[in-house]
């Protein structure tokens, strides 16, 4: 009796078992019907650009041709230029993205049709409560809040700012100055970087946090100060825009504005100090606009033609966003090539500002533009009236890029300050 119920337990164990590996002709129908549609969904958009005539590399089931990311956006988007010439289609998942270099088709997109077609940005819907700045709202938002800031980058508005730029410009010299003397290389990011936070927290936020001269308060600490700004700031009395959206964009100029104006502060440097001819020839600009170390004045900073070219072409070969994107709202046609809707439209920076046929790199436009080229204009020119930039044993030549979204080194940028006879 005991061995007949110890027998058929393990029976029934191995005939469960056998129905656990084996399904009815109905459910093999359905497995195979959903990985069929679910391969045809994820492979569908693959044809795209093999119909709009579009060359690219090959893409593979949920990645598409990401993989190639993994050593960097630039080296990538180069090995593509190289490959198929000036247009190809690569794509992020399932998304295809048509990426352009013809200076006429960027043109269209970036600027004439900037406010009818290709106003969007792509949107990943990951801006938590950034949603609605300036850099993410999109159609007549975007419109709306566009041209509520804009008036706060005029001339005049600039104007009134420089006596604060001009004041942690003299902050940034002394923290310089400190290092110079003892004859130690400066890491340029831990000066540029203070320095670019602190003119965009004094002229946006009217909160001077000083973090040149404190470099051990961490930014989290002030975090909530510099959320406290006054709303009646010139650059902050912005009619027409709700709580929320002032405080997006605020946010928005204060990252924005650090990291931008910083790394492109850093590679200026790193560039003059590879090509001291340059940066003497700028020096004697400097010198016959401001004599003996005069006080540097904003209309006759802004006048400085050397100066202005050697800045642009600083930000051509370091362009920080190494990528600009738009997105068609609508189908379109431009010299000849038919743009579905809902198509993302790339304009590799990086790739493009080093093709030998173009000259001079085509116009990019950024609202925070003036406001950051007034900054670096005036700590690179109060810095040359007394130093010349300088390689050392711990600069790192040629940079190694990083793989990540903006453009900076992998490594810090690290120079020496020579005092000038």
């Amino acid at each position: 009796m005991f061995e007949v119920e110890l027998v058929l337990p393990l029976k029934k164990k191995k005939k469960h078992a056998e129905m656990g590996f084996y399904f009815s002709t109905e459910t093999w129908t359905l497995l195979v019907a959903f990985i069929t549609l679910a391969v045809v969904y994820v492979c569908w958009p693959f044809a795209t650009f093999k119909k709009m005539g579009v060359p690219g590399p090959t893409p593979i089931p949920f990645l598409g041709t990401m993989l190639a990311y993994k050593k960097g956006f630039t080296v990538f988007d180069e090995n593509c230029f190289k490959k198929y010439g000036k247009t190809w289609g690569i794509f992020d998942g399932r998304q295809p993205v048509l990426c352009i270099t013809d200076p006429a088709m960027i043109k269209t997109v970036l600027i004439k049709e900037c406010y009818s077609l290709f106003t969007n940005r792509r949107n990943f819907r990951l801006n938590g409560e950034l949603y609605d700045a300036v850099s993410i709202a999109e159609d007549d938002q975007w419109r709306r809040i566009r041209s509520v800031l804009s008036p706060s980058f005029t001339s005049g508005r600039l104007k009134e700012m420089f006596s604060i730029m001009k004041h942690h410009s003299a902050n940034l010299l002394g923290s310089m100055k400190k290092k110079a003397d003892k004859d130690e290389p400066l890491e340029m990011k831990e000066f540029f970087g203070p320095y670019s936070m602190d003119v965009v927290t004094s002229t946006a936020f009217s909160v001077d946090i000083d973090s040149l001269n404190n470099p051990s308060d961490p930014f989290v600490t002030n975090i909530k100060k510099m959320l406290k700004f006054d709303l009646f700031n010139p650059v902050f009395l912005i009619i027409g825009l709700s709580d929320h959206e002032i405080l997006s964009q605020a946010m928005i100029f204060l990252f924005a504005g650090y990291e931008t104006s910083s790394s492109s502060l850093s590679f200026l440097a790193y560039n003059l100090a590879m090509n001291p001819h340059i940066m003497k020839r700028l020096q004697e600009e400097v010198d016959s606009t401001f004599p003996n170390k005069g006080p540097v004045e904003y209309q006759a900073l802004m006048e400085m033609e050397y100066l202005d070219g050697v800045i642009n072409e600083s930000l051509r070969l370091y362009p920080i966003a190494p990528r600009l994107e738009r997105v068609a709202k609508a189908t379109v046609e431009i010299n000849g090539l038919v743009i579905p809707k809902d198509m993302v439209v790339m304009v590799p920076t990086w790739t493009l500002h080093r093709d030998p046929d173009l000259w001079p790199e085509p116009e990019e436009n950024c609202i925070g533009m003036r406001f950051a080229l007034v900054m670096m204009r005036l700590a690179l020119v109060e810095i040359l009236q007394r130093y010349s930039f300088s390689v050392c044993k711990e600069t790192e030549i040629p940079l190694e890029m990083d793989i990540q979204g903006l453009l900076m080194p992998k490594r810090p940028i690290q120079l020496k300050l020579e005092a000038r006879s």
